[in-house]
């Protein structure tokens, strides 16, 4: 199965999940209702939450909690819940009645060739075994063969999202705003979200994308905003509601997470995050066959200012033969994919990919959020401060990886944000990007 790729630069009872999931979430009986409190990190506050709401959040838990074969808790709080292969969230979608999981290696795309000189500063532990970079790791405790990790979700969880329904979901679009290009790359812009981003010009041979993301620890300011870095594979119209979307990268969303930790997360979407879709196995959907990858999961180590950076190497790509969209971190390390079945138009191929940051502002009120994106500095800062992509290739119809050329750079707010790209022998096309969002320059 190969290993995941790190870069360092310098059969639980429902009752009895029930019984766990309250006890977890403070729960205090009170009449015809229920008060919910917490002290964890930007957690709801203390409220009444009635019978009524707390049984139909634990009917939705059961639903995306399976069974556990084994239990592992981490260091962060987190639990893993390994969970039979066959048992998965994935298999609940109507279009997956009758799915089997594929047990065979798809072909993986051709490597692109870079040069073998590398910037003085510049080491490897790619694919090195025994690297323990989800903090679940940490223990020394594995899911069983023939399981998947998937993080549990608690009553917290829920809570802390907009509605039951909005839970693990990305916000629906706003009406697309008349200032940005006709290809500008994101649906929800408008909407409080400030992107960092690189993206390719429209094309008709798009079948992967790969690129090495810089991982951080960036400040969120409130609750219901996150800083993300991803990349995105699109395929469909960014008007009405076709867009397909599939994503994946790392992300600090106190919101989904409870804590201010950057977490390994996917999406999808088949109708422009309105109805489909969701982050990491919080439905339906993606199919994981990785037992030691826990999508939701806690990064760690992460790099620091003028100290160690570290990356995570990310590439999603559409398998030539059986149509299914793949993930895989490193060389060669498969975490899953997006049966074709979900999709419409990429159940074909993509027309376009991003790469890069994007923060929520919240508002309204006084200034600009201070959540950061990336590091938290901006794009000139460079190496060490700076956050980074490198590496950035597309996936074409021979399935093989070649280097992202003529892409756009995209940055709304640049007193707040800001990208730089940038070509090397080393680092083929990259870019540097992010920055503090409230300062003198972004009042």
């Amino acid at each position: 199965m190969g290993t995941v790729c790190v870069s360092k630069f310098g059969g639980l009872s429902s009752l009895l999940i029930y019984v766990l999931l309250l006890a977890s979430s403070l729960v205090i009986f009170s009449g015809k209702s229920l008060a919910i409190s917490s002290t964890d990190l930007m957690h709801t506050k203390y409220r009444q939450v009635s019978s009524l709401r707390l049984q139909r959040i634990q009917r939705h838990l059961e639903k995306i909690n399976k069974p556990p074969v084994f239990t592992i808790q981490s260091p962060d709080g987190d639990i893993i819940d390994c969970v039979h292969k066959k048992k998965q969230p994935a298999l609940d979608h109507p279009l997956l009645k009758n799915h089997k999981i594929k047990r065979v290696r798809p072909e993986m795309p051709k490597m692109l060739k870079m040069a073998k000189t590398q910037a003085p500063s510049h080491r490897h532990i790619n694919n090195t075994k025994g690297v323990k970079w989800q903090m679940w790791h940490h223990k020394g405790e594995k899911c069983p063969k023939g399981t998947v990790p998937i993080r549990r979700s608690t009553v917290h969880d829920v809570l802390r999202a907009k509605s039951l329904y909005k839970y693990g979901k990305k916000q629906t679009k706003s009406p697309v705003l008349a200032s940005r290009r006709f290809d500008a790359p994101d649906v929800v812009s408008g909407n409080g979200h400030e992107h960092a981003i690189a993206y390719t010009k429209p094309s008709e041979e798009i079948y992967g994308a790969k690129a090495t993301i810089n991982v951080w620890n960036p400040s969120v300011e409130f609750l219901n905003e996150f800083s993300l870095s991803q990349i995105w594979v699109l395929s469909g119209s960014f008007n009405g509601s076709e867009l397909n979307s599939i994503e994946a990268g790392w992300q600090v969303s106190p919101e989904l997470y409870g804590d201010n930790r950057p977490r390994l997360f996917t999406y999808w979407t088949s109708d422009a995050y309105q109805a489909t879709g969701c982050y990491n196995l919080l439905c339906s959907g993606f199919v994981q066959t990785n037992s030691r990858i826990a999508i939701g999961a806690t990064i760690s180590p992460v790099s620091s200012v003028d100290g160690e950076q570290y990356d995570i190497s990310i590439l999603v790509w559409k398998d030539p033969k059986l149509g299914h969209w793949w993930m895989g971190l490193g060389d060669s390390t498969l975490v899953g994919y997006w049966p074709a079945e979900i999709f419409t138009h990429l159940s074909d191929r993509a027309t376009m990919v991003e790469w890069g940051g994007e923060i929520v502002n919240s508002g309204p009120r006084e200034g600009h959020t201070s959540t950061q994106m990336g590091s938290g500095h901006f794009a000139d800062e460079g190496f060490g401060r700076a956050s980074y992509f490198r590496n950035l290739e597309i996936v074409d119809s021979d399935n093989s990886l070649s280097s992202a050329q003529e892409i756009t750079t995209l940055a709304e707010n640049t007193n707040c944000y800001n990208i730089k790209s940038s070509f090397n022998k080393d680092w083929g096309i990259y870019f540097y990007y992010g920055g503090p969002g409230k300062s003198e320059s972004c009042p």
